[in-house]
């Protein structure tokens, strides 16, 4: 007792003594200790006042022992701490900044049941009157005091309600938090706090039973968030358990407010309970544990669970205590907001190394766990003691807790401790730093804030609404602007087209009075030559009745023959006058056909116009219609009326006729037949001038609806042209959503090769921690696998296998290189591999091998060839192809361990094939894996041994049935003294292959010699008694047995 004393009192002299050098540089104690920048939360002002620590409490001793020992300094160590400076009790829970403290008993273990039968003298709890007994001797005990004393059968249940409840129900009211376990290693720490119980709801620890409570908090108010990060301190290092990656994180401290915050940590959003276990199991599993005597998973870091609660004061029901008033806020127009913070710790046990049994990295680890528990007991002692120096700075752990001891928030300690005699040290020590801490009181306040994220946020908003709004006012405005300045200049190209169709509408009119004039004179002509053709009928007319009378006074008398003669010079006089006339006529029809052709010329310009002006003016174009409608019936009634003519002309004709059969009668009259037929020659050319004229007049409107025509089809083709372009540009832009939406899936699935091994290199067994994070690690991979195969079943089907095969031919590298990926994944599947080799997929995947220089590109590819050898008819493609050659060949190639070891897979499936081994040794596939073997990477060596076991199964069932005779092709290449060398290898699995592929060659005692010579004898007879596997084992006992070589 007097040792204990001296170095107390040493421990405090030390203490005082570095205070003075400290002191000026400790920051204030703050609430938002632990934030993480990830949170994008600034610091801002707490509302409550300054930490202060408290004053030192005085302390009373309770020890069982003689009253001199009570009193001596001595019994210091053991006292409990019963009332502060206040002269308040502390076991009256009226002050709720007292560290709490609770002592838990673990139950007896194997081990102890039946080494110590004294145990139950060594403590001895009292929990109805929250004491605990540790018999130090036969004679003596001593007697401590705890706010909750939990036996061995306390329920995880009792066990939170008791130490954590208050805590966390002090946290969703806006309270700091820390709920904390220490102990001996093996007291059961873990199993109180970081217990998951996912199947069975009782065994469930603090951590999930805290953050049960508070998402149930958070469930019925809106505006509740809670977030989590999960570290622990490994060996003086801060590491993400959420993030393994993020090793050494750095702790920061804001000189202003005092603010310990670690800006590094993964920071996730918890939505539910189940979301909570599976973020839990990630960082149960990326947690360090080892195996030692003492504890079969012992927890060789400090874990640190931080639950964030962030709860705005818009809520009608608040829990815990009342907010202040607002004047306390000042303007109550700005939303306030409670932030609280509970620190759920997990320490690593203190051990002693000769009875923990650690060697080797164990023992630095233990090193560090100690080193960080004593500096925690370190300034526990200076709180309880009152220093003015708390050396939380010789410790990152101290420096992460130092808001949970003599800082604002309310803290909560379990301290654990074993039943067994042989820790009666240990034991003691646990329960003395359980005392000291209860002496620690804390300044707990309310973390109440001006809500400014809040409101920056919606102020943010509604600027940016209001900008929006603006931008989309100008935008409108604008093309308000736009939309008049184009409707300006259309009406300024109307007006203009107006006016130029004004002018041609002028001209047009102009025109048109002057082919009515030209008309009108025409049919004057016209009128005038039917008149004259009467004329000329009547006078034929009256011809003919002359030539009757004539007749009938020749046949009656001969005495009229002079005035016959004379009558025939009347005849000859108007024959001549009516010749006269008839030129008179030909001229005048010879003017009206140069009129018609000048008619003919303006009606073509005119036509041409009209087509120059028919895209613009519409109306004119249907005026001018009019117009050469008019014109055309003008001319089909000038045409009838010529027609007309023409045939008073053939009556004439006809009359002519009949009078030269009169004059032939008679040879007076003879001349009068020869100016006859003169005269319709002359009829003759009239007419057919006339009908040449109609004949141009006709083809002149043929003319016309070919243009009309040509000009519609013309129309039609471009109509034809603009749907085809649309038709294209659709295709072009569906064409592009696809290969899109190709490079999206093959992202998201860009690891799927290389995370898809084959069963042999997978381990079967369980890890060192246990087997339940290997099978959550399983279970996910299962999981990302399955979703994979999800995507590339919907990326098959969308996009098809053909257009993906098409595109591993394409230039662009970046697109060939997710296609080739995309082929691999599809590869994977054997439902996909159909359809790959079906579509030539072997041979794109060969011909890109053997050309491609990418290392991306020869690694999946060989990987997608790999999975395509698992299946027979691809197998037979490949090998038709050259594919083992080529692949054989790869090895000098690339040193790329991903590739050789694809390219050592697809081999090592090739060589399961019976039909291939012959034509594998000739094509240097064998000696292939054998140089692949030499680069000394293990997953390339695996695939190598798979390959050798393969070859030797297949060839070995060849000789037993009877097909293959003579020494094994394996040892021409030298892979027997390959299989020997490597027979020791440390991985199960490889191993595994070994012993198969010498126990197959072993079979064949053509192959007794060399076995002999490489000493490989031996090894059959090692594995015959160490092999893991029992059917290995039984073949090398059965070939020693049969074999007489061996046998001798």
């Amino acid at each position: 007792m007097t040792s204990s004393s001296n170095s107390s009192s040493a421990v405090r002299s030390s203490a005082k003594h570095a205070a003075e050098r400290i002191q000026q540089h400790l920051p204030p104690s703050n609430p938002a200790s632990l934030s993480s920048s990830s949170l994008n939360l600034p610091s801002k002002t707490s509302i409550a006042a300054s930490i202060n620590h408290s004053p030192r409490p005085k302390e009373r001793p309770s020890s069982t022992a003689s009253s001199v020992s009570a009193a001596s300094p001595s019994t210091r160590r053991s006292g409990t701490p019963v009332h502060r400076s206040q002269s308040k009790d502390f076991d009256e829970d009226n002050d709720p900044g007292r560290v709490r403290v609770s002592v838990r008993v673990r139950p007896r273990n194997g081990e102890e049941l039946k080494s110590d039968a004294d145990f139950a003298d060594l403590v001895e709890l009292q929990p109805e009157i929250k004491r605990l007994k540790l018999r130090k001797n036969n004679w003596n005990s001593e007697s401590y005091r705890f706010d909750e004393v939990f036996t061995d059968t306390a329920s995880q249940k009792r066990v939170y309600e008791g130490v954590a409840k208050p805590v966390v129900e002090g946290v969703l009211s806006g309270y700091n938090g820390t709920i904390m376990a220490y102990g001996q290693t093996g007291t059961g720490k873990t199993y109180t706090v970081g217990k998951i119980g996912k199947d069975d709801a009782a065994e469930r620890g603090i951590m999930v039973r805290a953050l049960e409570d508070i998402l149930a908090s958070a469930s019925s108010a809106s505006s509740v968030s809670v977030e989590i990060s999960y570290l622990q301190l490994y060996m003086e290092t801060i590491q993400d358990l959420l993030a393994p990656e993020k090793s050494n994180i750095s702790i920061n401290e804001d000189g202003k407010t005092g603010e310990v915050s670690v800006p590094g940590a993964t920071l996730v959003n918890i939505q539910d309970l189940d979301h909570f276990f599976q973020v839990l199991q990630v960082g149960e599993t990326n947690r360090h544990a080892a195996n030692t005597k003492m504890n079969t998973e012992s927890s060789r870091s400090h874990a640190i669970l931080t639950v964030y609660v962030r709860r705005a004061m818009n809520e009608k029901a608040e829990t815990g205590t009342k907010s202040p008033k607002p004047e306390s806020l000042g303007d109550k127009g700005i939303p306030r907001v409670r932030k609280s913070k509970l620190l759920i710790v997990d320490l690593a046990g203190s051990e002693r190394i000769n009875k923990s049994g650690t060697d080797g990295h164990l023992i630095e680890e233990a090193k560090f766990i100690n080193l960080s528990l004593t500096s925690l007991g370190k300034c526990i002692n200076a709180l309880a003691e009152g220093s003015s120096h708390i050396p939380t700075r010789d410790s990152k752990l101290t420096r992460l807790l130092r808001d949970s001891f003599g800082g604002s928030a309310r803290t909560s300690l379990i301290i654990t401790i074993g039943p067994s005699a042989r820790y009666h040290a240990e034991t003691t020590s646990t329960i003395m730093f359980g005392q000291r801490a209860m002496k620690i009181v804390n300044m707990v306040k309310l973390k109440e804030e001006f809500d400014y994220e809040s409101l920056c946020r919606k102020l943010e908003t509604q600027v940016d609404h209001l900008t929006a709004e603006v931008e989309r006012q100008t935008k409108l405005r604008n093309s308000e602007k736009q939309e008049l300045e184009k409707r300006l200049r259309e009406c300024e190209n109307t007006f203009a087209e107006a006016e130029k169709n004004a002018a041609r509408s002028k001209f047009l009119e102009k025109e048109n009075a002057r082919l009515e004039l030209r008309m009108k004179e025409l049919l004057k002509d016209l009128e005038m030559q039917k008149d004259q053709c009467d004329l000329m009928r009547d006078k034929a007319t009256q011809l003919e009745m002359n030539l009757k009378n004539t007749k009938q006074q020749q046949l009656e008398s001969s005495a009229y023959k002079e005035k016959l003669a004379d009558a025939s010079k009347v005849y000859e006089k108007k024959i001549e006058d009516l010749v006269q006339r008839v030129e008179d006529e030909q001229a005048r029809s010879t003017n009206a056909e140069h009129q018609l052709n000048e008619m003919k010329n303006i009606l073509s310009n005119q036509q041409k116009s009209i087509h120059d002006q028919e895209m613009g003016n519409y109306q004119y174009q249907r005026e001018l219609a009019e117009a050469t409608y008019t014109y055309e019936s003008k001319i089909a009634e000038l045409q009838k009326k010529l027609e007309d003519e023409h045939a008073r002309s053939n009556s004439a004709e006809e009359q002519l006729r009949q009078m030269k059969s009169i004059i032939s009668d008679r040879q007076v009259l003879s001349q009068e037949n020869e100016e006859t037929n003169e005269l319709k020659k002359k009829l003759e050319e009239l007419s057919q001038m006339y009908e040449s004229t109609v004949d141009e007049l006709q083809t002149v409107k043929l003319d016309y609806d070919d243009l009309l025509h040509q000009k519609e089809k013309l129309g039609e083709e471009v109509r034809d042209m603009k749907e085809r372009l649309l038709l294209e540009e659709k295709q072009r832009k569906q064409m592009e959503s696809e290969l899109s939406k190709l490079k999206t899936n093959l992202r998201e699935s860009e690891t799927v090769v290389e995370d898809k091994r084959v069963k042999e290199d997978l381990p079967k067994g369980p890890s060192e921690s246990g087997a339940l994070p290997g099978s959550q690690r399983s279970h996910g991979l299962k999981k990302s696998l399955s979703g994979q195969r999800a995507t590339m079943a919907r990326l098959c089907e969308e996009v098809g296998v053909q257009k993906i095969l098409h595109l591993i031919k394409s230039e662009d590298l970046e697109v060939q290189i997710q296609a080739v990926k995309v082929v691999a994944n599809l590869a994977a599947e054997e439902s996909n591999q159909v359809k790959i080799v079906e579509e030539g997929g072997v041979e794109a995947l060969l011909t890109l091998v053997q050309s491609s220089q990418n290392s991306t590109i020869l690694r999946v590819a060989s990987g997608a060839i790999a999975n395509l050898a698992m299946n027979e008819k691809s197998q037979d493609l490949i090998m038709n192809k050259g594919g083992a050659q080529l692949l054989a060949k790869m090895v000098t190639k690339t040193d790329d361990p991903q590739t050789l070891r694809m390219v050592a897979g697809a081999l090592a499936n090739l060589c399961g094939n019976e039909k291939f081994l012959k034509l594998l040794k000739e094509e240097e596939g064998i000696k292939g894996l054998l140089t692949m073997a030499q680069s000394g990477n293990i997953d390339i060596i695996a695939q190598v041994a798979r390959g050798m076991a393969n070859f030797a199964k297949c060839e070995t069932r060849e000789i037993m049935q009877g097909r293959r005779k003579g020494r094994s092709l394996l040892l021409e290449e030298g892979a027997l003294e390959w299989l020997t060398s490597n027979s020791h290898i440390e991985s199960a699995s490889t191993q595994r292959h070994i012993e198969l592929a010498l126990c197959h060659l072993a079979q064949n005692e053509a192959n007794a010699i060399d076995f002999k010579r490489t000493g490989s004898v031996t090894e059959i007879v090692r594995i015959s008694v160490e092999s893991s596997r029992d059917d290995i084992r039984s073949l090398a006992k059965k070939i020693l047995r049969s074999n007489p070589h061996f046998s001798s």
